[in-house]
């Protein structure tokens, strides 16, 4: 099993403590109450579910969901929190297969900064490949912020950043954890997306754009 899946798969449980601390309540209420509003009667497939805290509040606005991740775990979490028009399908966000369905809407939460940075635009093109024209994708994540964000442990010539990360069972996980600036983020979608506008909080960034039309 690749090492972020496994970790994702351990770190079920407690995958949602996260989203607990109180320096961050005030901007996650703007997000949620934001995000259905983008996906409003769209066909919408979700990359890196995970346990569905951002996919309940998009199933109800959607005209329908597919929820995709490469953990069962995080998904058997999914199937009992998310109502509405939702579909839960194994999937690594390396592989969207056809099957899956084509669709008017993506969303990518807190993924991207766990993609490499040589393979952005890898991810963006295998994403897009089951996405109409003119299609709404929305990604978000974080921003690093000391002393609410796990500290930087690493760093790789290729630019990727990690963290050393504890889990309740006292192991121990080097991740992958990218923090991604705006001009970052545009020059990956050069020539990929259009219209794109970022939004920044204190803890969170969104990158909402359309994929190229007809």
């Amino acid at each position: 099993m690749d090492p972020m899946q496994a970790y994702y798969a351990q770190r079920a449980p407690e995958y949602d403590a996260v989203y607990q601390k109180p320096e961050r309540q005030a901007e996650l209420r703007e997000l949620e109450a934001w995000l259905p509003g983008c996906f409003a009667g769209r066909h919408v497939l979700e990359v890196a579910a995970g346990t569905g805290y951002w996919s309940r509040f998009i199933a109800p606005a959607a005209a329908s969901l597919t929820l995709t991740d490469a953990s069962l775990e995080t998904l058997a979490i999914a199937r009992n929190r998310v109502l509405g028009r939702a579909v839960f399908v194994q999937a690594d966000a390396w592989a969207l297969h056809e099957d899956l369905g084509s669709f008017n809407g993506a969303f990518a939460g807190f993924w991207l900064s766990h993609v490499p940075v040589a393979r952005r635009r890898e991810f963006i093109t295998g994403l897009q490949r089951r996405l109409a024209p003119d299609s709404v994708v929305v990604m978000m994540d974080n921003r690093f912020v000391a002393g609410s964000s796990t500290p930087i442990d690493s760093r790789d010539e290729e630019g990727n950043s990690y963290q050393l990360r504890t889990l309740a069972d006292g192991s121990r996980h080097r991740i992958l954890k990218n923090f991604p600036g705006e001009a970052e983020l545009l020059a990956m979608l050069d020539g990929l997306g259009e219209e794109p506008v970022i939004r920044c909080t204190e803890h969170f960034w969104t990158l909402q754009y359309l994929t190229p039309g007809v």
